[in-house]
Protein backbone atom coordinates (compact mmCIF):
# COMPACT_ATOMS: atom_id res chain seq x y z
CA UNK A 1 0.00 0.00 0.00
CA UNK A 2 0.96 3.64 -0.44
CA UNK A 3 -0.26 6.91 1.07
CA UNK A 4 -2.32 9.48 -0.86
CA UNK A 5 0.96 11.13 -1.88
CA UNK A 6 2.37 7.86 -3.19
CA UNK A 7 4.72 7.10 -0.28
CA UNK A 8 5.01 3.47 0.83
CA UNK A 9 3.29 2.60 4.09
CA UNK A 10 4.69 0.58 6.99
CA UNK A 11 3.32 -2.33 8.97
CA UNK A 12 3.36 -1.93 12.74
CA UNK A 13 6.53 -4.05 12.94
CA UNK A 14 8.23 -1.86 10.33
CA UNK A 15 7.06 1.29 12.14
CA UNK A 16 8.55 -0.05 15.38
CA UNK A 17 11.86 -0.79 13.62
CA UNK A 18 12.01 2.67 12.05
CA UNK A 19 11.26 4.56 15.28
CA UNK A 20 12.77 2.36 17.98
CA UNK A 21 9.36 2.31 19.73
CA UNK A 22 8.07 -1.14 20.62
CA UNK A 23 4.97 -2.59 18.99
CA UNK A 24 3.34 -2.78 22.41
CA UNK A 25 3.97 0.93 23.04
CA UNK A 26 2.62 1.89 19.60
CA UNK A 27 -0.58 -0.01 20.34
CA UNK A 28 -0.79 1.61 23.76
CA UNK A 29 -0.42 5.08 22.23
CA UNK A 30 -3.16 4.22 19.75
CA UNK A 31 -5.57 3.18 22.50
CA UNK A 32 -4.88 6.49 24.29
CA UNK A 33 -5.60 8.46 21.11
CA UNK A 34 -2.02 9.73 20.78
CA UNK A 35 -1.73 8.15 17.33
CA UNK A 36 -4.36 8.22 14.58
CA UNK A 37 -5.65 4.80 13.51
CA UNK A 38 -3.78 3.09 10.67
CA UNK A 39 -5.24 2.49 7.23
CA UNK A 40 -6.57 -1.07 7.09
CA UNK A 41 -5.39 -3.04 4.08
CA UNK A 42 -5.90 -6.58 2.84
CA UNK A 43 -6.15 -9.28 5.50
CA UNK A 44 -6.95 -6.56 8.06
CA UNK A 45 -3.31 -5.45 8.26
CA UNK A 46 -2.78 -1.92 9.58
CA UNK A 47 -0.64 0.39 7.48
CA UNK A 48 1.13 3.46 8.87
CA UNK A 49 2.45 6.50 7.04
CA UNK A 50 4.64 9.61 7.48
CA UNK A 51 2.16 11.25 9.88
CA UNK A 52 2.56 8.33 12.30
CA UNK A 53 6.36 8.59 12.08
CA UNK A 54 6.22 12.33 12.74
CA UNK A 55 3.80 12.00 15.65
CA UNK A 56 5.85 9.26 17.33
CA UNK A 57 8.96 11.44 17.01
CA UNK A 58 7.08 14.37 18.57
CA UNK A 59 5.86 12.19 21.47
CA UNK A 60 9.42 10.99 22.09
CA UNK A 61 10.78 14.54 22.22
CA UNK A 62 8.01 15.65 24.57
CA UNK A 63 8.92 12.75 26.85
CA UNK A 64 12.58 13.81 26.78
CA UNK A 65 11.35 17.28 27.70
CA UNK A 66 10.01 15.69 30.88
CA UNK A 67 6.28 15.83 30.16
CA UNK A 68 4.07 13.14 31.62
CA UNK A 69 1.85 11.08 29.34
CA UNK A 70 -1.18 13.09 30.51
CA UNK A 71 0.61 16.36 29.67
CA UNK A 72 1.54 14.99 26.23
CA UNK A 73 -2.11 14.10 25.66
CA UNK A 74 -3.13 17.67 26.49
CA UNK A 75 -0.42 19.08 24.22
CA UNK A 76 -1.51 16.91 21.28
CA UNK A 77 -5.19 17.70 21.88
CA UNK A 78 -4.42 21.41 21.30
CA UNK A 79 -2.92 20.72 17.87
CA UNK A 80 -5.23 21.14 14.85
CA UNK A 81 -6.62 17.82 13.63
CA UNK A 82 -5.59 18.43 10.01
CA UNK A 83 -1.86 18.89 10.67
CA UNK A 84 0.26 17.27 7.97
CA UNK A 85 3.37 15.24 8.76
CA UNK A 86 5.39 18.29 7.67
CA UNK A 87 3.57 20.42 10.26
CA UNK A 88 4.22 17.79 12.92
CA UNK A 89 7.88 17.70 11.93
CA UNK A 90 8.03 21.47 12.48
CA UNK A 91 6.51 21.08 15.95
CA UNK A 92 9.02 18.33 16.70
CA UNK A 93 11.97 20.38 15.52
CA UNK A 94 11.04 23.28 17.78
CA UNK A 95 10.28 21.04 20.76
CA UNK A 96 13.70 19.42 20.28
CA UNK A 97 15.29 22.81 20.90
CA UNK A 98 14.26 22.48 24.58
CA UNK A 99 15.66 18.96 24.93
CA UNK A 100 19.15 18.77 26.48
CA UNK A 101 21.89 18.04 23.96
CA UNK A 102 22.75 14.37 23.85
CA UNK A 103 24.70 12.12 21.53
CA UNK A 104 24.08 8.44 20.97
CA UNK A 105 26.47 5.96 19.45
CA UNK A 106 25.13 4.10 16.45
CA UNK A 107 26.45 1.52 14.06
CA UNK A 108 26.02 2.02 10.33
CA UNK A 109 23.50 -0.84 10.30
CA UNK A 110 21.43 0.91 12.99
CA UNK A 111 21.72 4.21 11.13
CA UNK A 112 20.41 2.60 7.94
CA UNK A 113 17.62 0.89 9.89
CA UNK A 114 16.46 4.29 11.08
CA UNK A 115 16.68 5.62 7.54
CA UNK A 116 14.74 2.67 6.18
CA UNK A 117 17.27 2.13 3.38
CA UNK A 118 21.02 1.85 2.69
CA UNK A 119 22.82 5.20 2.80
CA UNK A 120 25.44 6.26 0.28
CA UNK A 121 28.69 7.88 1.29
CA UNK A 122 27.39 11.19 -0.07
CA UNK A 123 24.25 10.95 2.08
CA UNK A 124 26.32 10.22 5.19
CA UNK A 125 28.45 13.26 4.35
CA UNK A 126 25.29 15.42 4.04
CA UNK A 127 24.02 14.23 7.41
CA UNK A 128 27.40 15.03 8.93
CA UNK A 129 27.37 18.55 7.44
CA UNK A 130 23.87 19.12 8.86
CA UNK A 131 25.08 18.20 12.35
CA UNK A 132 22.95 15.05 12.49
CA UNK A 133 25.91 12.77 13.07
CA UNK A 134 29.66 12.73 13.54
CA UNK A 135 32.24 10.13 12.63
CA UNK A 136 34.34 8.17 15.10
CA UNK A 137 37.62 6.25 14.92
CA UNK A 138 35.55 3.27 13.72
CA UNK A 139 34.34 3.97 10.14
CA UNK A 140 31.19 1.94 10.82
CA UNK A 141 30.27 3.77 14.06
CA UNK A 142 28.80 7.25 14.46
CA UNK A 143 27.74 9.66 17.16
CA UNK A 144 24.23 10.82 16.32
CA UNK A 145 21.97 13.64 17.49
CA UNK A 146 18.57 11.84 17.55
CA UNK A 147 16.51 14.96 16.93
CA UNK A 148 18.69 16.29 14.11
CA UNK A 149 18.99 12.83 12.60
CA UNK A 150 15.24 12.49 12.07
CA UNK A 151 15.15 15.92 10.43
CA UNK A 152 18.28 15.20 8.39
CA UNK A 153 16.91 11.90 7.06
CA UNK A 154 13.79 13.68 5.85
CA UNK A 155 15.88 16.37 4.17
CA UNK A 156 17.79 13.75 2.18
CA UNK A 157 14.69 13.31 0.03
CA UNK A 158 13.97 17.03 -0.37
CA UNK A 159 14.82 18.22 -3.92
CA UNK A 160 17.03 21.07 -2.72
CA UNK A 161 20.72 21.60 -3.25
CA UNK A 162 22.88 20.72 -0.27
CA UNK A 163 24.08 24.34 -0.09
CA UNK A 164 20.47 25.60 0.06
CA UNK A 165 19.65 23.27 2.97
CA UNK A 166 22.71 24.43 4.91
CA UNK A 167 21.86 28.08 4.19
CA UNK A 168 18.29 27.51 5.44
CA UNK A 169 19.63 25.85 8.58
CA UNK A 170 21.92 28.82 9.23
CA UNK A 171 19.00 31.25 8.86
CA UNK A 172 16.83 29.26 11.26
CA UNK A 173 19.63 28.90 13.81
CA UNK A 174 20.35 32.63 13.74
CA UNK A 175 16.76 33.79 14.15
CA UNK A 176 15.62 31.14 16.63
CA UNK A 177 18.60 31.90 18.85
CA UNK A 178 17.73 35.58 18.65
CA UNK A 179 14.09 34.87 19.56
CA UNK A 180 15.18 32.59 22.42
CA UNK A 181 17.52 35.28 23.78
CA UNK A 182 14.78 37.93 23.69
CA UNK A 183 12.22 35.65 25.35
CA UNK A 184 14.73 34.62 27.99
CA UNK A 185 15.58 38.25 28.68
CA UNK A 186 11.89 39.12 29.00
CA UNK A 187 11.29 36.26 31.44
CA UNK A 188 14.35 37.23 33.48
CA UNK A 189 13.49 40.95 33.68
CA UNK A 190 9.73 40.66 34.21
CA UNK A 191 9.40 37.47 36.27
CA UNK A 192 12.64 36.06 37.64
CA UNK A 193 14.14 39.23 39.10
CA UNK A 194 10.85 40.05 40.86
CA UNK A 195 10.82 36.56 42.38
CA UNK A 196 14.39 36.93 43.62
CA UNK A 197 13.66 40.39 45.01
CA UNK A 198 10.76 39.01 47.04
CA UNK A 199 13.20 37.02 49.18
CA UNK A 200 10.72 34.16 49.28
CA UNK A 201 12.44 30.79 48.52
CA UNK A 202 9.06 29.28 47.71
CA UNK A 203 8.40 31.91 45.07
CA UNK A 204 11.77 31.25 43.44
CA UNK A 205 11.05 27.52 43.26
CA UNK A 206 7.59 28.22 41.85
CA UNK A 207 9.08 30.34 39.07
CA UNK A 208 11.61 27.61 38.25
CA UNK A 209 8.77 25.13 37.92
CA UNK A 210 6.76 27.61 35.87
CA UNK A 211 9.60 28.07 33.38
CA UNK A 212 9.69 24.32 32.69
CA UNK A 213 5.94 24.10 32.15
CA UNK A 214 5.92 27.17 29.91
CA UNK A 215 8.42 25.76 27.43
CA UNK A 216 5.95 23.58 25.46
CA UNK A 217 3.50 26.50 25.32
CA UNK A 218 6.21 28.82 24.00
CA UNK A 219 7.15 26.20 21.39
CA UNK A 220 3.54 25.90 20.26
CA UNK A 221 3.26 29.69 19.99
CA UNK A 222 6.46 29.81 17.93
CA UNK A 223 5.22 27.08 15.61
CA UNK A 224 1.87 28.75 15.04
CA UNK A 225 3.40 32.17 14.45
CA UNK A 226 6.08 30.80 12.13
CA UNK A 227 3.61 28.77 10.08
CA UNK A 228 1.35 31.78 9.53
CA UNK A 229 4.27 34.08 8.70
CA UNK A 230 5.80 31.60 6.26
CA UNK A 231 2.44 30.99 4.57
CA UNK A 232 1.95 34.75 4.12
CA UNK A 233 5.45 35.14 2.69
CA UNK A 234 4.95 32.28 0.22
CA UNK A 235 1.59 33.65 -0.89
CA UNK A 236 3.29 36.92 -1.77
CA UNK A 237 5.18 35.32 -4.68
CA UNK A 238 3.87 31.80 -5.36
CA UNK A 239 1.31 31.43 -8.19
CA UNK A 240 -2.30 31.33 -7.02
CA UNK A 241 -3.57 27.85 -6.26
CA UNK A 242 -0.20 26.44 -5.22
CA UNK A 243 -0.50 24.07 -2.25
CA UNK A 244 1.30 25.68 0.69
CA UNK A 245 0.26 23.29 3.49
Amino acid sequence: MTTETGEPTLTIDELAARTGVTVRTIRFYSTRGLLPPPAIGPRRVGHYGPAHLARLALIEDLQHQGLTLAAIERYLERLPEDLSDQDLALHRALVAAWVPDSAEESSRAELERRAGRPLTGQEVARLTAMGALAGTADPDAFLIDPGMLRLGLRLLDVPLAHEAILAARAILMEHTRSAAAELSRLFRDEVWENAEASGDPGEVERIKSLSAHMQPLVVQALVTTFQRSLRDELRSWLPAGTDQK
